[in-house]
């Protein structure tokens, strides 16, 4: 047996509601309590979370009467596994529209609820569909062979997190630990232990320094990867407090593919000066700048 459709506490961000459909999570999300309308169906189908904390709170286990898994394909071969909902004795009243859903329908900017931003969808960048990297709030479109190891890789990816694994609150001390896992990640070794580009060989620091991101002072380091096959690529770490909630670190991971086929790095440049917090959309920042200290 699986739940009916219905609300229930999201898995992946337990302070807010996920529509489930009966057979698979979709993409609407709302806060508990918000107005009664149900959600539009979406011909796309339900996908990904686009942004999760470091660590899920799992004190939605404790109320789990059933819980239902599909396992799917997506149209690029890379499996997704989907979990239900954790279900009560009780059905949540009428659906309503989730916030996701509302920056889904601009064309322009795709929304990261749980941190409280959005970042600008650049041409060539489409919402994340049929990934299989946790937190991923964007792709370039479409996907191809990579050059060693492995399947299907694409240009480029903007991971968004929220830092709660340690007490380190400076977004410069937070950055430049990042990085090095950041490169690792994209251009060393996989979650599979395959190496898609051959394996990571050297890299070179090409940015680094404070930077306004939607209103609040944050640090970014950029390296310059050198990988055994293919053209290497960049990749960015950026750290900035969060806007909403605790304020906690929120980090965001530009990966980027070199060579005349992947995204130009002033795209990084581009996303960074257009995230904006969902509650003052006129805080702004940019690359260079900064309105405070980043330590």
């Amino acid at each position: 047996m699986t739940p009916p459709p219905g609300w229930y506490r999201d898995p992946h961000a337990p302070h807010l509601e996920r529509w489930w459909d009966g057979t698979a999570w979709t993409e609407h999300r709302r806060t508990p309590g918000a107005p009664a309308v149900p959600p539009a169906p979406s011909a796309g189908g339900t996908g990904r979370t686009k942004a999760v904390a470091l660590t899920t709170a799992g004190a939605v286990l404790a109320a789990a009467v059933v819980t239902g898994a599909v396992l799917l394909g997506g149209d690029d071969g890379d499996p997704e596994t989907r979990t239900g909902p954790t279900s009560t004795t009780s059905v949540p009243g009428p659906p309503s529209p989730s916030e996701s859903e509302s920056s889904a329908g601009d064309p322009d900017v795709v929304e990261d609820q749980l941190n409280g931003i959005t970042f600008p969808l650049l041409d060539g960048w489409v919402r994340p569909e049929n990934v299989t990297q946790d937190d991923v709030v964007m792709t370039t479109d479409g996907t191809h062979d990579c050059p060693g190891d492995g399947s299907l890789c694409r240009h480029g990816l903007v991971i968004s997190r929220t830092v709660t694994e340690n007490d380190e609150t400076s977004p410069r001390a937070l950055a430049e630990e990042d990085i090095p896992d950041a490169a690792d990640a994209a251009f060393d070794k996989d979650t599979l232990g395959q190496r898609p580009y051959g394996g990571l060989e050297a890299h070179e620091v090409v940015k680094s320094g404070p930077v306004a991101v939607a209103g609040r002072a944050g640090y970014l380091v950029r390296w310059r990867v050198t990988t055994a096959e293919g053209p290497g690529g960049y990749v960015q770490s950026l750290v900035f407090p969060s806007s909403v909630g605790t304020g906690s670190p929120v980090l965001v991971r530009y990966v980027f593919e070199a060579g005349e086929d992947g995204p130009p790095p002033a795209d990084m440049d581009r996303i960074t000066e257009g995230i904006r917090s969902v509650t003052d959309t006129a805080s702004g920042g940019g690359v260079g700048s900064s309105i405070g200290p980043a330590d």
